[in-house]
């Protein structure tokens, strides 16, 4: 661990992108943000009750609002900030530098991911004391919040991998980032689709009975219906039920990304030196 965090490249790509005016900029404008929703929520649902009360359900809605904020700004940032780590060092024809020092390619392929998803990984630990409000109030517990973010951190690294992955991969950093933007839209939006699908044919008994373990799949892999089981365990008892699977959701999501995230780290870095093996 100590030898991953006295990696030259992360250290150096830290301090350039943490030094940039525009990185805190940024964390503040989402702070700021986030305080006028959660405060105006507040404002509005005690203005509109009448009552003058905010009540444990009202808190536990604005927690689920505020953690699928947080997931899409997870889903909709991570590919832009990690998709041209690698390609735009080769657009640069700094690449060829980079390789020739006495950094491995997983010290490289690490340090860059890692700088990248850093900045996210801070707006988002940033956010912990607007997320502390819904303590005042009840309806959520401290194990929930805690379940809830080690969500965020392996799909944060999860995306996070396979954009440096395509950047890896690709030489243009905007067909890299298109890419990575398609393969969020397929895991989120397509997997959706498909378990709509699959559940509608389940419904239909034993006439498909093959149909159903897919509907378990589809949901396992899906983040925004990952995140729904996790606030809602209602839910995934639901969709196991149609699925006639028992495995918990969660732990599918964990297995999936997990392996995902090292899969494509490891071709990330297989993958680095590829054109420079006739030089060893």
């Amino acid at each position: 661990m100590k030898t991953l965090l006295a990696n030259p490249v992360l250290v150096k790509e830290l301090k350039l992108r943490f030094r940039n005016i525009k990185s805190f900029s940024g964390i503040l404008f989402y702070l700021v943000a986030m305080s006028v929703f959660v405060f105006g929520f507040i404002f509005l649902t005690t203005s509109l009750t009448g009552s003058g009360f905010f009540r444990p359900t009202e808190s536990f809605l604005l927690f689920s609002m505020m953690s699928y904020i947080q997931l899409g700004l997870i889903l909709f940032i991570t590919p832009g900030l990690t998709a041209g780590t690698i390609s735009s060092e080769r657009e640069k024809q700094t690449l060829n530098i980079l390789l020739t020092t006495s950094q491995t390619s997983f010290q490289i392929i690490f340090g860059k991911m890692t700088s990248s998803v850093a900045f996210l990984l801070l707006m988002i630990v940033a956010g912990l004391p607007i997320y502390s409000l819904v303590f005042l109030y009840g309806g959520v517990s401290p194990g929930q919040i805690a379940v809830i973010f080690m969500f965020y951190l392996l799909t944060l690294l999860a995306i996070g991998s396979i954009g440096v992955l395509f950047s890896t991969l690709i030489r243009r950093t905007i067909v890299s980032m298109i890419t990575t933007y398609g393969t969020m839209i397929f895991l989120t939006v397509v997997t959706g689709f498909f378990l709509l699908i699959s559940l509608q044919i389940s419904q239909y008994g034993n006439a498909m009975p093959n149909f159903s373990p897919m509907s378990y799949f589809w949901a396992s892999i899906n983040p925004p219906v990952v995140l729904l089981t996790l606030l809602q365990p209602a839910v995934a008892d639901q969709i196991l039920n149609l699925a006639t699977v028992t495995f918990p959701l969660w732990a599918g999501y964990f297995i999936f990304y997990s392996v995902l995230t090292a899969a494509a780290i490891f071709l990330s870095v297989k993958r680095l030196r590829v054109n420079m093996h006739k030089y060893k």
